[in-house]
């Protein structure tokens, strides 16, 4: 009977394989305790759609102003520039 374990031997291998378990249980509790709740994502997930909804409206609401502004500096300033300014230019090719 020189092979099979003695009592103690059995307690010191239940202790290792009982300390690894509870070292397994520690790991996934852990990795529990790093995952999102799907709640949580969800409303982390709507609240950005609703954000990036937001950007973009902003961004056509600020494209709408840009074109804006160049349609009034054509019409505001660079039409009547041309307008004064070509006059002259034409008397003074045929002036000479």
């Amino acid at each position: 009977m020189p092979d099979e374990p003695t009592l103690g031997e059995v307690v010191r291998r239940f202790d290792e394989r009982f300390a690894d378990v509870r070292d397994d249980i520690q790991q996934l509790g852990r990795r529990m305790d790093d995952k999102v709740d799907q709640k949580l994502y969800d409303l982390r997930h709507e609240a950005l759609t609703s954000r990036v909804g937001t950007l973009e409206t902003l961004r056509e609401k600020d494209t709408e102003k840009i074109i804006a502004t160049r349609r009034w500096l054509i019409g505001a300033v660079i039409v009547p520039l041309v307008g004064i300014l070509l006059p002259v230019i034409i008397l003074l090719t045929r002036g000479n």
